[in-house]
């Protein structure tokens, strides 16, 4: 939009929080990621006139994180790309991590200056209890990205603002890391910053995606005397299951990341124990079920937690699930050798086909805990797995 345009819409966004917030009547629908913010805030009894300023981080905790934070390998790329763009002296770059701690900022001095009196500094919690609906905060609770201009916000000293962030995740296990988001005054909104913050949310992902890469090579040339000569099938794998090299077996590109305390399932080499490595693990088949590749699974939903177990004789497992990854699993179950798309678990889970950003990740950390027994493109059960679902109708395996 024109800067007039934006000063337009900036004056009905006003009135239409002054309504909102105030229970008048509304003179027009506030979009439905704000609404569910709002409503979030007048749960928690936020008082929109506040400043909810906290102190940031001591500097040495600030470090901490920052040093402990894998975007810490992606940053330069993430500052290189959104700080090329023409209008960057109009505004910061920040990176939040999952916990909503700004870990760094970036752009003009003068924005930066303005921002520091909202608190929104290096070190500052800014999440929606912390200070209202926002775009870093709330891209967090929805887990996906979230652009809000003016009087989107909830606190009326962020009026002034629009921001645009996007929730990043680790490519090698689904994790969040935190959020990539583009800062500045209102009025100087250009429409390409949103695609801007998605594409360097998409460069990062495949840098970190790359470093790993890198880590699996270095494990695949360390373990490469183990990989010659006779003997049975293995396979040696990462601390997150990726496969870094196999012998005697069809490759996969992952499985169950490994636990010394318990066995591994591994459809075509069934129950396995891991052994540690220099980097990793080597996965071969335990001695009293080698050469039974065919696995039974059940998932018990009348305990509490809901628990999934492996049965195979004494070398079988369990592991408790969250009520969504119970649902997932049982979703998964049910699609049968077919599958389920991503599109089709959001509908099943969220009523809407357009939450595919949490879905992805949900079956990341599920896989975690499952591994192999799990497939992907279309997600169903791994060749060989069965699985029994356990509930008030079907209570007996």
């Amino acid at each position: 939009m024109a800067s007039t345009d934006l000063a337009s819409r900036a004056r009905d966004l006003a009135r239409l929080h002054d309504a909102v917030l105030s229970g008048s009547a509304s003179p027009a629908q506030v979009r439905p990621v704000v609404a569910r913010s709002w409503t979030r805030m007048l749960d928690l009894g936020l008082d929109p006139q506040a400043r909810a300023l906290s102190d940031p981080l001591p500097p040495v905790e600030l470090e901490r994180r920052r040093r402990e934070s894998r975007l810490a390998l992606v940053i330069d790329e993430i500052r290189e790309l959104l700080l090329s763009a023409a209008d960057a002296s109009n505004y910061l770059v920040v990176v939040a991590d999952a916990d909503g701690v700004v870990l760094w900022r970036s752009g003009s001095p003068r924005v930066r200056r303005q921002a520091d009196g909202l608190g929104f500094a290096d070190g500052a919690l800014w999440t929606e209890e912390a200070v209202g609906t926002n775009a870093i905060g709330t891209a967090l609770t929805e887990g996906a990205p979230v652009q809000l201009f003016a009087a989107e916000h909830y606190e009326y000293a962020q009026l002034p603002w629009y921001c645009t962030a996007s929730p990043i995740h680790d490519p090698v296990d689904g994790a969040l890391l935190g959020v990539v988001d583009v800062s500045g005054p209102a009025l100087t909104l250009h429409p390409a910053i949103q695609a801007l913050v998605t594409a360097s949310v998409r460069l990062a992902e495949a840098r970190l995606r790359h470093h790993h890469d890198v880590g699996l090579e270095r494990l695949r040339v360390s373990a490469g005397p183990l990989l010659t000569g006779g003997g049975g099938p293995l396979l040696v794998v990462d601390d997150h299951g990726w496969v870094a090299a196999t012998r005697g077996i069809v490759a996969t590109e992952r499985v169950e990341a490994p636990r010394a305390d318990r066995p591994l399932a591994v459809p075509g080499l069934g129950l396995c124990r891991p052994e540690r490595l220099r980097g990793g693990w080597l996965i071969r088949p335990s001695s009293s079920v080698s050469g039974r590749p065919a696995l039974s699974a059940v998932l018990d939903l009348t305990t509490r937690p809901a628990t999934l177990e492996v049965v195979d004789d004494d070398a079988g497992w369990r592991t408790t699930l969250s009520p969504r990854h119970a649902s997932l699993v049982r979703l998964i179950a049910a699609a049968g050798p077919t599958g389920a798309s991503v599109a089709d678990l959001s509908r099943a889970i969220y009523g809407d086909p357009d939450h595919a950003v949490s879905i992805r990740a949900e079956v990341s950390r599920l896989r975690r805990l499952l591994g192999a027994l799990l497939a992907t493109a279309p997600y169903r059960l791994a060749d060989g797995v069965t699985l029994h679902v356990v509930d008030d109708a079907h209570p007996g395996p």
